[in-house]
């Protein structure tokens, strides 16, 4: 039956959400209560808020409002969340930049997410400045001495003398509210836009069912806050429970256990390489920090480094899955159940995971069996809105509904195993080879500390395997011994189903 138009049905109705309640929030539940360490500095969260209001008051003294896009090119420190929640409480949207950016390549994000201001740290200059001359953005600064050379505007000086906001200006669930590049694996660059919705929900859904974080946690913040990793697993979601974090600009394994141990850190979030470096920390200190939990990401996490792990911290690392694309976390081995070493444990509470047969492009066609191998495809709160201005990516991402990973797994008794990406899949003598599987073995190694593998054309085989191999510390490789034993290596291939034409 059709039905006319009317508004209290299709409308979008009068609910408000705002990722900066976060902050705003846990600075009337938490007012006291460390939000930040850094350096020998603890900020609580009401002096955070204060700050930040200030911050959003300068911007909005310079027209920054509602659906206005603000670029911010800030390390971990505390000047990061300031700028972070300043814009969202605006109603603006924040695009964090990748900090090792070129100038070239930040004048391409710059234009790409049609950046209204750019915000950038005194350490980004060398870059940030050029880029934002040339695509004409104005640009601030932050952490730049008062006499300092160069006449930029100093973010710091603009809020002392603006009018703090009071409240936020309210924003619709569906909002955008970050405009994320990709890493560019795949190409170019791409801005996907994440809602406020997604943000809140994913976060909600981690907290509930993942991880647990509570105000007493004092949580490791050495992920990159610019990545979607860092800034919903530590930042967003530390602040929403009313935890501390720990900031930390550069990560180094020896400084991070020091930092640890010292502010008594119970969480840890990182990527599989901060794990190797607390591991070899370990080797060369007694002290340790009174972890409860550690969550994995952003790659996969060879089982013998997880177990190394274990053995070093007493906790075992929690292994999840995410993307840029789902805000970001879609799979997680849960704190509280046992750990399914090799796999990215099971999906958040309201997201969707299937999986399709990955030679398909323009529909979807999923696996009969899930045990068979196919490209993992997600639907639910935490997909992204689409990647801005890139219409056609979007529908080549989006397809009847599901966002497509470009990661093939499998998918077993509700537990996700990622075994690589679909383009990085090697095809040697007619057998499929996953590099994930082959640095997994490498992994296991005592005298490897990471490896990467990956295929190169050959004339007999197709592809064949290569390996760059990180010798563990104080380990010397010797290439001659190595070159003259690769006629006796042999490999095996995997056999398991999959789920193609």
């Amino acid at each position: 039956m059709a039905h006319p138009h009317d508004p209290a049905v299709d409308g979008r109705g009068f609910t408000t959400l705002s990722v900066a309640s976060i902050l705003s929030e846990s600075a009337k539940r938490h007012a006291d209560r460390p939000a930040l360490f850094y350096n020998d500095e603890a900020i609580t969260y009401r002096e955070l808020w204060e700050q930040t209001r200030a911050y959003a008051g300068a911007l909005r003294a310079r027209g920054i409002g509602r659906g206005d896009r603000v670029a911010m090119m800030i390390p971990n420190v505390p000047d990061f969340p300031r700028v972070y929640y300043a814009v969202l409480a605006l109603g603006a949207i924040v695009v964090p930049i990748h900090l090792l950016l070129k100038s070239e390549e930040i004048a391409v994000a710059l234009q790409d997410a049609g950046a209204d201001l750019f915000v950038a740290s005194a350490t980004s200059l060398a870059e940030a400045a050029p880029a934002a001359a040339e695509t004409g953005v104005p640009l601030l600064t932050v952490l730049l001495p008062a006499d300092a050379p160069g006449g930029i505007p100093r973010l710091e000086a603009e809020a002392a003398a603006a009018e703090p906001i009071t409240r936020l200006e309210p924003t619709a669930p569906l909002d955008a509210a970050t405009i994320l590049f990709t890493s560019g694996t795949t190409g170019t660059p791409k801005g996907a836009v994440g809602s406020h919705l997604s943000i809140i929900e994913q976060v909600h859904s981690v907290l509930i069912d993942g991880i647990g974080v509570s105000n007493e946690d004092v949580t490791f913040g050495g992920l990159p806050l610019f990545h979607t990793f860092g800034q919903t697993s530590v930042l967003n979601m530390a602040f929403r429970a009313g935890s501390a974090v720990i900031l930390m600009p550069r990560f180094d394994g020896d400084e991070a256990l020091a930092l640890m141990v010292k502010h008594r850190a119970t969480v840890f979030v990182g990527v599989p390489t901060m794990y190797v470096g607390l591991v070899e920390a370990a080797r060369r200190s007694d002290e340790r920090p009174p972890l409860r939990f550690a969550n994995s990401g952003g790659a996969a996490l060879p089982v013998a480094l997880l177990d190394a792990f274990e053995q070093a911290y007493g906790v075992p690392p929690h292994e999840g899955y995410g993307l840029t694309e789902t805000a970001p976390t879609v799979t997680v081995n849960s704190f509280g159940k046992p750990t399914v070493p090799g796999t990215v444990g099971e999906t958040l509470w309201g997201v969707e995971v299937a999986l399709a047969n990955p030679d398909v492009e323009d529909r979807i066609e999923l696996c009969e069996g899930d045990d068979e191998l196919g490209e993992i495809i997600v639907r639910g709160h935490n997909v992204f809105k689409g990647y801005v201005g890139r219409e056609e990516a979007t529908r080549e991402a989006i397809v009847d509904g599901w966002f497509r990973t470009g990661d093939l797994g499998t998918y077993a008794d509700g537990i996700l195993t990622v075994v690589d990406r679909k383009k990085d899949m090697i095809l040697r003598s007619g057998y499929n080879v996953y590099p994930t599987e082959v640095e997994a073995v490498l992994a296991r190694h005592p005298k490897v500390a990471a490896s990467a593998v990956f295929g190169v054309a050959d004339e007999v085989r197709g592809q064949e395997i290569h390996a760059a191999v990180l010798p563990s510390a104080g380990v010397e490789i010797d290439l001659t011994r190595s070159s003259s034993s690769r006629k006796n290596t042999s490999l095996r291939t995997s056999t398991r189903g999959s789920c193609t034409s």
